[in-house]
């Protein structure tokens, strides 16, 4: 029977310790197994769990509910308790999968995009778009995924542009944001997280989110200004090859 003299902490067997976690004792068991909890003290034939396995089976519930593996939790787990700061570590892992975009989804029917895109709505374009990932199916619902590029591929139509085009220019371009992308994650993970396989030291992990989310807006400003440039150069480029045709040279 469990001591609970007040001089004595408090002490859980299997199906106790299984109760107050709020899981089942097979699932109690099977981490256990995975070695996501330390061994119990041994009374003869009877495992007694402490308060810590109690907070540490809080843990993990946490790190599941916030999607993350076992295997990562396993490994979150192991820095913890080579000293490690795992409320750190998470902050860092949020800071790098802290999303980028901060578009607005937009539900929207046949009838509007009708609206918003007259004559312009068929089958062909509504593939592409699906494909593009501008166009969401959830059910019965269409949901487009930006109210910034929806209003934008509209205005574009609305000059006269077809959307067809709009959408043939939107592969180009994605094509072009993912190779973006790619340069500035490579730049970031070779310069800034190339350390992450070794055990950081105390702050390094929030010093190292902190200037991830400084960064942000950093690259959003790079390639604003690159693409400003860009066009700049294009545009000229252009305008001389007008003039010279205007002028029948």
């Amino acid at each position: 029977m469990n001591d609970s003299r007040p001089d004595r902490p408090r002490e859980y067997r299997t199906e106790e310790l299984a109760q107050a976690a709020g899981i089942p004792v097979r699932t109690l068991r099977f981490y256990r197994e995975r070695r996501l909890l330390p061994p119990p003290r041994r009374a003869g034939r009877i495992a007694w769990y402490s308060g810590a396995h109690l907070e540490r089976l809080r843990v993990i519930a946490d790190l599941l509910e916030r999607g993350h593996t076992l295997g990562g939790i396993a490994e979150l787990l192991a820095a913890w308790e080579s000293g490690q700061d795992v409320a750190e570590l998470l902050g860092l892992e949020a800071a790098i999968a802290a999303p980028w975009s901060q578009e607005t989804p937009v539900p929207v029917t046949l009838d509007e995009l009708r609206d918003a895109f007259p004559g312009e709505v068929d089958d062909e374009s509504l593939h592409a778009s699906l494909e593009l990932g501008y166009l969401r199916m959830e059910g019965d619902q269409l949901t487009h995924v930006s109210r910034r590029l929806l209003d934008a591929s509209a205005a574009l139509v609305a000059e006269g542009v077809p959307l067809g085009a709009v959408l043939a220019t939107a592969r180009g371009v994605r094509a072009s944001a993912d190779a973006l992308a790619d340069q500035f994650v490579e730049l970031i993970a070779e310069q800034l997280l190339a350390g992450l396989e070794d055990r950081l030291t105390p702050g390094e992990p929030a010093r190292l989110a902190d200037a991830l989310d400084r960064l942000r807006e950093v690259a959003r400003t790079v390639v604003d200004v690159e693409f400003s440039l860009a066009m700049d150069r294009r545009v000229q480029r252009e305008l001389k090859r007008l003039t010279a045709t205007m002028h029948g040279r």
